[in-house]
């Protein structure tokens, strides 16, 4: 088989799991229902993904976060300053987990009993990709004296990820200016500085 009919096949089995995924939900979804989806059989699926089920939930969250992340990175190429790309990257973040039915299921506090090990796995994944498209940003800032400079880039990267899960799992029922109001109070200082 050739190496585009291998990468066709992976797409194939990919878009399957994504909208299976977004029907039955992670915990529930097979790697039968993601064959038949994709008009595969079993062997076909396990062929082109040979970690499985734990596999496919990482490819189609990193395909999903990457679709984000390009715009996301274009978008801070925009900002005029630190705080603002902090509070609208943030924003964005936000609310791309939670109008994507895989990843939010993913970052579910139930998801977690289901799936330990492709959930621990995959955010590392999810947390490096996050660093490669934020990293340029952070170091000119940092270059420029507009973050701390005593601060580590991935360890910006970390910290902001842990919030925006947080917003994510813990709703606490704030609107967009409430939000906004509490990054830029508690989340802005810890990487801008005072």
């Amino acid at each position: 088989m050739s190496q585009a009919t291998t990468d066709t096949t992976r797409e194939r089995i990919i878009d399957a799991a994504e909208k299976c995924f977004a029907r039955f939900g992670l915990a529930k979804t097979t790697v039968e229902d993601i064959a038949a989806a994709a008009g595969l059989s079993r062997a076909t699926v396990y062929r082109s993904i040979t970690g499985g089920r734990d596999e496919l939930i990482l490819a189609v969250v990193l395909r999903d976060l990457q679709r984000f992340m390009d715009r996301l990175a274009e978008r801070l190429r925009r900002k005029q300053s630190v705080t603002d790309a902090v509070i609208e990257g943030t924003m964005d973040a936000v609310e791309f987990v939670r109008n994507e039915p895989t990843v939010a299921a993913f970052l579910a506090p139930e998801a977690a009993g289901h799936m330990q090990a492709a959930v621990a796995g995959a955010a590392e994944h999810v947390l490096a990709l996050c660093c490669d498209y934020v990293r340029p940003y952070f170091d000119l800032a940092q270059r420029e004296r507009l973050l701390r400079q005593d601060i580590e880039v991935e360890g910006t990267v970390e910290f902001l990820f842990r919030i925006i899960t947080s917003l994510i799992v813990m709703n606490r029922n704030r609107d967009d200016t409430g939000t906004r109001s509490f990054l830029r109070t508690y989340v802005v200082p810890v990487i801008v500085g005072p």
